[in-house]
């Protein structure tokens, strides 16, 4: 039986939760500004500390037959704190030599860091592109300039983040730190154009056959044969699972994930984003029906959908993987220009230089939320503000190859402001990726 969802509702705070920025190669005494504050972090770092020992580690680190006895567990947790707070992360991921990242996690307070590269402006940069339209993995939807676009400036354009520099994307130095590793990107269609990024700023240093591409169902990988490297993407817009239910209707089920969640196991560096499929209208949304264990929805708040299935991926995440062996990483949802009917992208050449009131969008909102109720140490790739600016960077006509004369009739034609030409933003992006990992 179909119910109607129970009216409710879904405030969000005005305010975008603080992000907690750890820098792990900083040394403690240099955090030790004050002696009050020492003990309030000591403190709260014990309180955490304890917890995930209790709850994760030490079921498998203590000997069955001292397990029952209090003081030694108590002493066990005490010597792990120390052992934590003095010493370097047992994680290969958190012993690399890269820049500050932000990690949103609960329960700690906001602590300064070197860099935060979601914050800074965009510079005009004549060594950009750091590729060509050219590269053949590139989507014909993507490929502006091999489509008509008579100007090329937007792919000229790089991100300088504020107090620091973001490091020009080395395609030798990104493979020798996935060596033997597995990186795999899992979201919808933006996603995809990030994978293509990503392979067209790799592939330029590999010699022809000595990498391929493989494909497995709706999944793709790029191999790097000499680096035993595999750059992969994976399909789940929603990241919960979506099927058929009776009479042919569409069930996004917003508490399952298994038969999407088992292409991510075992991979080294996952990167996920999911936001656009959960705002489409009712004209162009991908289900007919909601369902949370046995009831049935016809309608529900999507962004109440939204934090529902971003919960049942961050419980997966927390209950599957080993924070030791695979870093998780979220981009937040990519900027549209939409708006005028998908004319406000077209005919634009230069990105807005501020914002008269700054938005932060929901789905924002709502990720930095779950984030911060996980237990396991998820990275947050912020790509939201800096990509609003970026207007003339869409394919808008340009998604499909336009001749000379079709170019003189533009408005015929549908305009695509969500997706991204290559070369352009999205090689910023993964800038900021290689930066993080």
């Amino acid at each position: 039986m179909v119910m109607s969802e129970k009216e409710s509702t879904f405030t969000f705070q005005e305010h975008v939760y603080g992000p907690l920025i750890i820098n792990y190669r900083h040394s403690c005494l240099n955090e030790r500004k004050k002696k009050e504050k020492l003990w309030l972090t000591t403190l709260r770092a014990l309180e955490n500390a304890a917890f995930y020992a209790v709850n994760f580690t030490l079921p498998s680190l203590i000997p069955p037959s001292m397990a029952n006895y209090p003081h030694f567990t108590f002493v066990f947790i005490i010597t792990s704190f120390i052992c934590f707070f003095h010493g370097k992360s047992s994680s290969p991921w958190l012993n690399n030599e890269d820049n500050g990242v932000i990690m949103v996690q609960g329960r700690r307070e906001d602590r300064p860091t070197r860099c935060d590269f979601s914050v800074g402006k965009w510079v005009y940069d004549q060594s950009y592109p750091l590729y060509d339209s050219n590269c053949p993995y590139l989507s014909t939807a993507v490929t502006c300039q091999r489509n008509g676009r008579p100007d090329s400036g937007y792919e000229k354009w790089k991100w300088k983040p504020n107090g620091c520099s973001l490091p020009r994307f080395d395609a030798l130095k990104f493979l020798g730190k996935m060596r033997r590793k597995r990186i795999m990107l899992v979201g919808d269609s933006i996603m995809r154009n990030q994978w293509e990024s990503l392979v067209c700023l790799v592939q330029g240093v590999i010699p022809t056959g000595h990498k391929k591409v493989t494909y497995n169902g709706l999944s793709m990988a790029f191999h790097a044969l000499d680096f035993e490297t595999s750059i992969e993407f994976s399909w789940a817009p929603l990241l919960v699972e979506l099927k058929k239910g009776p009479e042919n209707k569409r069930v996004l089920h917003l508490d399952l994930i298994e038969e999407n969640a088992r292409y991510w196991r075992g991979v080294d560096v996952l990167v996920f984003d999911s936001a656009h499929w959960w705002t489409h209208s009712d004209q162009w949304s991908s289900w007919d029906y909601y369902m949370e264990g046995k009831s049935l929805y016809k309608t529900m708040n999507p962004m109440i959908a939204y934090q529902k299935g971003l919960t049942t991926w961050a419980k997966w995440v927390d209950l599957n993987i080993d924070p030791r062996k695979t870093r998780v990483i979220f981009r937040s949802v990519s900027p549209r220009h939409n708006r005028q009917n998908g004319w406000r992208c077209y005919n634009q050449k230069t990105p807005l230089k501020f914002f008269s009131h700054p938005h932060v969008p929901e789905q924002v909102v709502v990720l930095k939320g779950v984030l911060k109720r996980m237990s396991f140490p998820v990275y947050l790739h912020d790509v939201t503000m800096m990509s609003a600016f970026r207007r003339d960077a869409h394919p808008s006509v340009y998604r499909r190859a336009l001749n000379q004369a079709q170019r003189q009739h533009p408005r015929e034609f549908s305009s695509d402001c969500s997706h991204w030409c290559l070369p352009g933003v999205p090689d910023i992006w993964n800038e900021m990726l290689s930066a993080m990992i």
